[in-house]
């Protein structure tokens, strides 16, 4: 690591310790030739994500996109902030444990239906009806339907 003050190549580790969230390391360094002491982070370096859309084009995936549907879903429900960012979390490590470098846009809005059910039905409702695009009453009834037997059978 290249001393910030006399340029050196040459440092030790003095301390080491996680961050709060535990993704980054952070690091006392003391310059092996002048002495100074600094701090440095290391964190594991992320492939970039790729969303497909339905229309085939291509995308960087942005959290919050996604995390701005869900707010939207959630929008006068009694979920907290912090719920939807621990399922906005949750969903990202399944996207980066699928080591896949692009993902469709239908595998995200899966992940969100499938976090939103277990969060609040209405908002998973809410969600369902835009990303599945419903046509008309009967369609939102028979996912209603779904969700009520699951519910009973469950």
């Amino acid at each position: 690591m290249k001393c910030p003050y006399c340029s050196s190549l040459e440092s030790k580790v003095i301390d080491s310790r996680p961050t709060e969230d535990g993704h980054v390391i952070r690091r006392r360094r003391e310059c092996i030739s002048c002495k100074q002491r600094f701090t440095t982070y290391e964190k594991v370096e992320e492939i970039p994500i790729i969303i497909v859309k339905k229309d085939g084009n291509r995308e960087s995936y942005n959290r919050m996109k996604v995390l701005n549907g869900i707010i939207r879903a959630c929008e006068k429900r009694p979920v907290s902030m912090e719920q939807m960012e621990r399922l906005i979390d949750h969903i990202e490590s399944k996207l980066h444990s699928s080591m896949e470098k692009e993902i469709s846009s239908e595998f995200i809005g899966s992940l969100v239906m499938a976090g939103l059910k277990d969060l609040d039905e209405v908002a998973y409702v809410r969600f369902a009806s835009v990303y599945r695009q419903f046509k008309d009453i009967n369609t939102f009834i028979n996912e209603l339907t779904k969700l009520l037997n699951e519910k009973t059978n469950g």
